[in-house]
């Protein structure tokens, strides 16, 4: 599922000292009509889209998340959030923690250490589909806007299926391999409008008051007098409306012949070169700029694929389709649990000499696999990330074509690349990010495309996880690890 976050950074009352907030969330399942059409939606105290964090730069925020899902695990990933010193709560089944199970209650606990507009998502098979997500705006302290407005509205896009979760990921997994196709629906803050004609009332009703044509938003900017004015007009209302509107006609437009207003026409999804001019005019704003170093210690080249797999189609990055454990890998590696995972490396470059990236590859090759790439600590590490004819932190450069290491790395941006936690890959293109792995634990990086993750378009990252802290206990209770931190008690009758 494709989230796209645009930011609108909330300024309310900032105070400037940093404190502990405190939420409690049920995670339940509901009948919604998000867009009109009824279907079972995941609901977090009732409400899908989530509740909205708002805290400021050094709080703490502490979830208790409890699970009353009659068949189904929870897990909450906080994307963007860097989790230095609890790398046990960002969220990741299968990676970081075991899966909220139905009538438990887990409590993530972190800081909210860096300015921006984050978002949290479920990491637990494919509920995120669902609608298990949410926004987190993070403030500076002590910091207002140099000018002043009535409101900020933060606004998250994203696609909507009718088919539930499971029917999607039944599909992925059968063979013959079944596509989902396209999102039924998109929806702007958990809201969105399908055509109903031709479906009975009682399954899809354009008035239902929980989608979007109940209440309609409708924001105009003016630039006369630099005013911004919002109209909310609520459907069934009998109260009647008296809207004035003045029009400034300037010369040379004739009075009867206004301009024309048709919307220029975009390029089309494999147009690479308006996506990659885009991507090439985002720059770091100043004051936020973060120098990267200079030269990298290690390069991991990870090129995408769609392979065959002993009948299945699966994704794969160098091959490799990634396959999660039953036992977390932050639990195997710290409890040095050694059969829970694949202990060989996975590949770091491939044959650049035979990959084309303009056709579908024959990878009879590829295979499935639980290896991690295990880092050194506070080394610098390049990824580069290879696309093909598919449809689609310090980001140092964006290219055409099949990646070159003599000739692209003059490409660049060393000077103010911005810092991202998400990142588009273009079709036919490459994108090379830089970090440096300073954080302790094991990180998972995956693609965010929905089913692509499901079908093992990912890699996990592990540094130093020795140096990790004690896990929590309730982190026991699943795979190989369920012995580990239970208490056993004898009672002598």
């Amino acid at each position: 599922m494709l989230l796209i976050t645009c930011i609108f950074i909330f300024l309310i009352t900032i105070p400037t000292a940093a404190i502990k907030r405190h939420y409690t969330w049920e995670v339940t399942y509901e009948y919604k009509s998000l867009d009109c059409y009824k279907k079972l939606a995941v609901a977090i105290n009732g409400m899908t889209l989530g509740p909205t964090i708002s805290a400021v730069q050094g709080d703490t925020i502490a979830v208790d998340v409890i699970n009353n899902l009659l068949m189904e695990n929870v897990a909450i990933h906080w994307h963007g959030i860097r989790q230095r010193g609890t790398p046990w709560s960002d969220g990741t089944d299968g990676v970081t923690q075991c899966a909220i199970m139905p009538g438990e209650k887990y409590t993530y606990t972190f800081e909210v250490d860096r300015v921006g507009t984050y978002m949290y998502h479920s990491h637990y098979g494919m509920q995120r589909e669902g609608g298990l997500y949410g926004m987190i705006n993070v403030s500076v302290p002590g910091v207002t806007e140099p000018f002043k407005y009535d409101a900020d509205h933060g606004i998250i896009l994203s696609d909507w299926y009718h088919h539930l979760a499971y029917d999607q990921s039944t599909a992925l997994s059968s063979i013959p391999f079944q596509w989902i196709g396209e999102p039924q629906s998109l929806l702007i803050n958990g809201k969105g409008n399908y055509n109903c004609s031709g479906l009975t009332p009682g399954i899809c009703n354009s008035t239902n008051p929980q989608c979007s044509p109940s209440t309609l938003t409708n924001f105009w900017t003016c630039s006369i007098f630099f005013k911004n004015f919002i109209t909310t007009h609520k459907h069934g209302s009998q109260r009647r409306l008296r809207i004035y509107v003045a029009i400034f006609n300037y010369l040379p437009n004739h009075f009867l012949q206004p301009p024309p207003t048709n919307p220029p026409i975009g390029p089309i999804w494999n147009d690479t070169n308006s996506q990659l001019n885009q991507s090439l005019t985002i720059k770091a704003r100043k004051g936020f700029i973060i120098t990267p170093p200079r030269k990298p210690d290690r390069i991991i080249v990870l090129p995408n694929a769609q392979n065959t797999i002993n009948g299945y189609l699966r994704r794969s990055l160098n091959n490799v389709s990634h396959t999660l454990p039953t036992t977390p890998y932050l639990i195997a590696l710290k409890q040095n649990m050694s059969d829970v995972f694949d202990p060989s490396p996975p590949p770091e470059d491939y044959n650049s000499t035979n990959f084309d990236i303009y056709t579908v590859a024959n990878n009879t090759n590829a295979i499935s696999s639980t290896s991690i790439y295990k880092l050194q600590f506070n080394s610098i590490v390049d990824i580069i990330l290879q696309n093909a004819n598919s449809m689609m932190r310090n980001v140092l450069g964006y290219g055409e074509g099949k990646f070159n290491l003599l000739r692209d790395v003059e490409k660049y941006n060393l000077v103010d690349p911005i810092m991202k936690n998400t990142v588009a890959l273009h079709p036919y293109g490459w994108v090379t990010l830089r970090f440096q792995a300073d954080n302790l634990g094991v990180w998972l990086f995956h693609c965010h495309i929905e089913a692509h993750f499901f079908l093992g378009m990912l890699v996990v990252f592990e540094s130093n996880v020795e140096k990790v802290g004690d896990i929590p206990k309730i982190n026991y209770g699943c795979g190989k690890n369920q012995s580990h931190g239970l208490a056993i008690v004898f009672i002598n009758l």
